[in-house]
């Protein structure tokens, strides 16, 4: 079983406005709809891979309720916790003509330590020694940055797996807690060591002195160069493949995606990461945080470059 976890889940609204102006009419091509959010697109793209998996978490208000549905007609099961906050909506603007991504985020409405609470409970109700649990995103407004090191001490000493996908405070004291997988991109890695990297020689040393502090595995996400895939064993490198970009929002999850998948499935490491590569690439090709279809990503796998590091 695999669990996700999204504490701030959003309404992705993302337009195609070729030309797109500031202090001007700006008029749109199309408008697309995604329930959306870190953890809920891992949920998605595991659903593309053929894995099941559970998505919690936090919604609220009727912008809630049309992410729940849309996730349960998509085939993957739910079990959020309902506040009366409403769910924020996060704007995606893409054009084309151009060529730029701009993401318009909402904040998400703060909640009282009862509900965290109450998310956490369901993650240990649902999981089983030898599960993972995906703990992915921001956490809402005031929240202490002690929430997922807490979590991940909790879910660790119930036998479950952690993978987490965080920034900031959360990623630095999530560090502490030793989770199994963390996968920063180079500047998130940049500052949780402190230290500056002029190559891929040093980013991949640096993440082999987390793993030599107990983290089983650190993915170094390097956008369109690839990634670094650092164990205690291996160190690959993933080289970024050249496709048409209509988004770039979800990427990452869909990386992370194919590392709980792999894992779940007890693929060979290496093929794992390559799958990884392949499937990153295939979300960049599709409309908002749509996954893309498995098809396309066996197409992209045979295109993977890995090497030894």
């Amino acid at each position: 079983m695999i669990i996700t976890v999204t504490l701030t889940p959003a309404l992705d609204k993302t337009v195609v406005l070729p030309g797109f102006a500031v202090n001007q009419v700006n008029r749109i091509e199309s408008l697309r709809l995604d329930a959306g959010g870190k953890g809920i697109n891992v949920s998605k793209v595991l659903r593309s891979l053929g894995t099941d998996s559970l998505a919690t978490g936090i919604l609220g208000g009727g912008t809630g309720r049309y992410i729940e549905n849309s996730l349960q007609e998509a085939g993957i099961a739910c079990d959020f916790v309902h506040v009366e906050q409403e769910t924020r909506t996060n704007l995606k603007v893409i054009d084309p003509q151009n060529h730029t991504n701009t993401d318009i985020n909402e904040p998400g409405a703060p909640v009282g330590p009862e509900v965290l609470e109450e998310v956490l409970g369901k993650v240990l109700a649902a999981a089983h020694p030898g599960d993972i649990a995906v703990l992915a995103g921001k956490a809402p407004a005031g929240t202490p940055d002690t929430v997922f090191a807490d979590w991940i001490a909790r879910l660790k000493a119930a036998g479950v797996s952690v993978y987490l996908d965080a920034d900031a405070g959360l990623l630095i004291q999530g560090v502490r807690a030793l989770p199994a997988l963390i996968k920063p991109n180079d500047a998130e890695l940049s500052r949780l060591t402190g230290r500056e990297f002029s190559d891929i020689g040093e980013m991949a040393g640096a993440a082999r002195e987390l793993v030599s502090q107990g983290i089983g595995t650190v993915v170094v996400s390097l956008g369109g160069d690839g990634a670094l895939f650092i164990t205690a064993d291996q160190a690959l490198r993933g080289y970024g493949l050249h496709v048409p970009v209509r988004s770039t929002v979800g990427a990452g999850d869909s990386m992370m995606a194919a590392m709980a998948h792999g894992a779940a499935r007890g693929m060979e490491f290496a093929h794992t990461c390559a799958l990884a590569m392949a499937v990153s690439a295939a979300a960049v090709t599709m409309p908002g945080t749509q996954a893309a279809d498995r098809e396309t990503v066996n197409e992209l796998l045979k295109q993977v470059t890995m090497e030894k590091i």
